[in-house]
């Protein structure tokens, strides 16, 4: 800032005045640049949602709702969506309102005309297969929390905290070489929590048995999912492909990365799948036995201290703790912790030795939230910050 000197011969007051106005005009120029600056941090990156309709759907935009990096800018459903405004076509179940700028949103066709380039897709497995890669082949990113190409082996399967760097596979992707377009996957809900709690044991002990028993919540199974007749007072010991899904999937994610493809981790793994009457928040009850001894409260140092990518890089919607250690004996509880760290942490208790095995625990996450849309999100958030996404 350049001041007026006393050796112009100016009255002093002449001067003062000389300054305050040379203040004035510095101080209007840098609004101005602060105005520009802030206009252009304001500009978000478009994202379309697929499968915008359906719980999971209904999740992303609720995520996105106030996002810093990026902005709804087009839903998509079934054919017989398409043309109505969002609030008339979709059955909204969450607790906060539906954003009144997505309500009024037109419908789209699921075709990639007039997509945005970033798409979130929540399809099932079957429509997805056929869909997902027409939308990388035009270009897209495709964010998917679908099934379907979780274990194809140019597919990243991904929680950034554990296995960022398996993003390398999508420059394998036919679709990236020809379009720019790809696609990412996050994991199965029920395998989320179970990784996560994982990975740091894996990290500093090695793992060489996993089994597990799932406790699963409604809300995983869509909307309208379980029939009431069928739940209520009563646990199904059933899950559709959703013990293969756990047990294929852990191996890849906690894999190493070697060329052009995944080493999966050696350990075994087992696990039995339940759905029972609770809303939101997957339950397991795991036991694990490790490569080398450790001592409970090395454990749970481990999975207190653990931390990752998204938190270096203070990704938005990376949780502070992604693993919270409860010492209380009756928790961790879905209807009190689930919805810890915005629902995108996972909650770890009850450490205690396994007569079997080492080592027995419960674990908790957010089935629709780190086990879906905000693992999508997050997955996003981490495509963008290392370049992906432009």
């Amino acid at each position: 800032m350049a001041w007026v000197s006393s050796e112009t011969g100016l009255r002093e007051e002449d001067s003062v005045c000389s300054h305050v106005a040379d203040t004035a005009s510095n101080i209007l120029v840098l609004g101005e640049l602060l105005v520009e600056s802030k206009e252009f941090m304001a500009q978000k990156i478009p994202v379309g949602i697929l499968g915008a309709t359906g719980l999971v759907g209904q999740r992303f935009i609720q995520l996105l709702g106030d996002h810093p990096w990026f902005e709804v800018a087009w839903v998509a459903a079934s054919e017989r969506s398409a043309g109505q405004t969002y609030a008339e076509a979709a059955r909204w179940k969450l607790r906060t309102p539906v954003p009144e700028r997505v309500a009024k949103m037109e419908v789209s066709a699921a075709e990639p005309a007039g997509a945005p380039k970033v798409i979130f897709a929540s399809l099932d497995a079957g429509i997805a297969k056929e869909m997902e890669p027409r939308f990388a082949e035009a270009g897209c990113a495709v964010i998917s929390n679908s099934s379907a190409f979780r274990m194809h082996k140019d597919v990243p399967l991904v929680i950034p905290e554990v296995n960022p760097e398996h993003l390398k596979l999508l420059e394998c992707q036919s679709w990236r070489r020809k379009s720019g377009g790809f696609i990412v996957t996050n994991s199965n809900c029920s395998v989320m929590g179970l990784v996560l709690a994982l990975a740091p044991l894996q990290q500093q002990f090695g793992l060489e048995q996993v089994f597990a028993v799932t406790m699963q919540a409604v809300s995983g199974a869509g909307y309208p999912g379980v029939a009431s007749l069928d739940i209520l007072g009563n646990v199904i010991p059933y899950i559709a492909k959703e013990e293969e899904k756990m047990e294929e999937e852990a191996p890849k994610m906690l894999g190493r990365l070697s060329g052009s493809s995944i080493d999966p981790a050696p350990f075994r793994i087992s696990v039995q799948c339940n759905r029972v009457a609770v809303e939101d928040g997957h339950t397991e009850s795991v036991s694990v036995k490790l490569g080398t001894a450790a001592e409970p409260e090395q454990l749970i140092e481990a999975w207190q201290g653990f931390s990752g990518k998204p938190q270096e890089m203070k990704l938005p919607d990376a949780p502070e703790q992604p693993i919270m250690y409860d010492t209380a004996p009756d928790r961790p509880q879905p209807r009190l912790d689930a919805e810890r760290g915005g629902g995108m942490s996972v909650s770890v208790g009850r450490l205690r030795p396994c007569n079997l095995l080492d080592w027995k625990f419960t674990v908790l996450s957010h089935n629709t939230i780190r086990g879906a849309a905000g693992a999508a999100l997050l997955n996003a958030e981490l495509l963008k910050a290392q370049g992906y996404l432009g």
